[in-house]
């Protein structure tokens, strides 16, 4: 349990080093409630963090490439397990990436830390719905091969909040808002309307996320000089050189916070 006077930072780091995953949403959601009712501090944003090389994790899910990932129709129960399993990894994944957030970027103002602080209060949540959704399909977190790609992206921009802000939430995440409604159109045809449901709850809900990555990567840009929309056109050609692929759901976009100049390079790409 958290300790009156304990700091963010030291119970971010512990959420970050749990491997369990039960034990990690346990820990995150204590954390939450914990800062919410004034029982941390944001003391310590002077003092370095400690390395991350990665983050705790259970043995399973298998790493491997993208590529090596298999893909399953959603016409068997095998099929729809592995989706729900693909996107309960994101979203374990993404836990980590908001705890990383909070403990690796100091100096920050206190709402940046409220906020990622809440959005991995929301993530444990929908890995907890989809954690239940595949036990009732007859598997469990681990049965499926995954891979690292979003973790891999939080290390190339560990040395930048600016570069983390804009290439985490607005490029990674935000793929999930481009991508989530054709898997609910999919898996409403073939008749899985539970696992649908929970995939409506968390496009709803990664909205604000991704605005968050917005809110904060505009604040950096301004603390630092520079031009958002070239910052983040920059960012994309030195980060992402092949180029964002479509459709992009372009009202979940404006929602998140993308503006017309981003929105329209984005239809024209």
């Amino acid at each position: 349990m958290s300790r009156l006077f304990d700091t963010l930072f030291e119970t971010a780091k512990r959420c970050i080093e749990c491997a369990e995953p039960e034990t990690k949403v346990a820990l995150t959601r204590e954390t939450f409630d914990a800062l919410r009712e004034g029982l941390l501090s944001l003391d310590g944003a002077g003092v370095r963090p400690d390395p991350i090389g990665a983050p705790g994790r259970p043995a399973k899910p298998r790493l491997v490439m993208p590529r090596d990932v298999p893909q399953r129709g959603l016409g068997t129960d095998e099929g729809r397990a592995a989706l729900v399993h693909a996107v309960a990894h994101i979203e374990f994944n993404a836990i980590n990436l908001a705890w990383d957030a909070v403990y690796r970027f100091r100096g920050m103002p206190d709402d940046y830390y409220r906020d990622w602080v809440s959005v991995a209060h929301d993530e444990s949540r929908h890995f907890s719905m989809l954690s239940a959704r595949l036990a009732q399909l007859g598997h469990a977190y681990g049965d499926f091969d995954a891979h690292n790609g979003l973790w891999e992206m939080a290390m190339k921009t560990a040395h930048w909040c600016l570069a983390r802000m804009a290439l985490v939430p607005r490029v990674l995440e935000a793929r999930g808002l481009d991508a989530t409604p054709g898997m609910i159109a999919r898996l409403r045809t073939v008749g899985d309307d539970a696992t649908a449901d929970i995939l409506e709850v968390i496009l709803r809900e990664e909205v604000p996320h991704v605005a968050a990555g917005t809110r904060w990567f505009r604040w950096c840009c301004q603390r630092e000089g520079r031009d958002p929309d070239a910052t983040f056109a920059e960012l994309l050609r030195e980060y992402v050189p092949t180029g964002l692929r479509g459709p992009f759901n372009l009202e979940a976009r404006r929602a998140a916070g993308f503006d017309d100049a981003e929105l329209e390079r984005l239809a024209i790409a």
